[in-house]
């Protein structure tokens, strides 16, 4: 199966984002805790350029305490500070705020060095979609103006957006490369709903998602645990392959009827039923 997505929207969006990024001061990276490695998108550091960034992993509450350590401890030793998020409940916002403040603060001693006015900072959120972009600036203005939903494609232009007399933010479209040459990442982004249905088929997705879970528990058993699926859907996942573990669940749950038993795996997946459940480690 080739995954492929790029919807109209996409690249309308990153054209203005581009024409954008050069009123912009600081510009937050967003991606998802799930796969950090997946949502970072190739041209990133040349649309940063000399710009100050912050990364932010958000959906924080998706991996364990202790992975979100490892990756911490990865990101540092590649001299990248790192900030951890769940926008949905608030978490980690007001140290991701002292941080835009903090660059706020020093852009604005350098105007004043040149003998220019203070302004407010100008940041931009950029991530794939469904990364939790809108979410987290709602979270940062501390009520609801921007649309947020756990879909790809929900935020289709750029808006800016008040966040104090200090901040200024670029709500952006999810962003994504034209062409996902790594079709590995682009599963991860097709189970994490980082792209649209349109471009997957469910029954391989899940299955495959089956198959990658096992893999990574046997790399590293102490940071990922695929028994959520045994508790959920009374069946080993151990003892057999994603494809006919996603028939057999099937078979007990739905009468055979494997589409609908995907989706709900998939969906169980989105939404933490099955656990913290990561799909991608730190590299060794």
């Amino acid at each position: 199966m080739k995954i492929h997505w790029y919807p109209g929207h996409i690249a309308k969006a990153e054209r203005a984002l581009k024409e954008q990024l050069k009123r912009v001061d600081v510009v937050l990276e967003v991606r998802d805790a799930r796969i950090p490695l997946a949502t970072h998108h190739p041209q990133m550091l040349n649309w940063v350029g000399s710009k100050a960034r912050i990364l932010v992993i958000n959906r924080m509450d998706m991996i364990s305490p202790a992975l979100r350590e490892e990756w911490e401890s990865w990101f540092e030793a590649r001299g990248e500070s790192v900030y951890f998020t769940n926008a949905e409940h608030g978490h980690g916002i007001n140290a991701l705020a002292d941080a835009v403040q903090s660059a706020g603060v020093q852009l604005n001693q350098r105007r004043f060095d040149r003998g220019m006015l203070p302004r407010p900072v100008r940041a931009v959120v950029i991530g794939f979609p469904n990364v939790g972009k809108s979410a987290l600036i709602n979270r940062l203005l501390g009520r609801k103006v921007v649309d947020s939903a756990r879909r790809a494609g929900v935020t289709r232009s750029l808006r800016w957006v008040r966040i104090s007399d200090q901040i200024e933010l670029l709500d952006t479209p999810g962003v994504i490369p034209t062409r996902i040459n790594n079709q590995d990442n682009a599963l991860k982004l097709a189970i994490c709903e980082d792209i649209g249905e349109a471009a997957y088929d469910n029954q391989v997705v899940a299955a495959a998602m089956v198959d990658l879970l096992l893999g990574l528990e046997a790399t590293d058993d102490t940071l990922i645990s695929v028994s959520g699926f045994k508790s959920r859907y009374k069946l080993d996942a151990l003892s057999t392959n994603g494809e006919n573990y996603l028939h057999e669940v099937a078979k007990e749950r739905h009468q055979g009827d494997v589409e609908r038993m995907a989706r709900q795996m998939l969906n169980d997946f989105r939404t933490g039923v099955l656990g913290q459940l990561p799909l991608e480690l730190p590299p060794i």
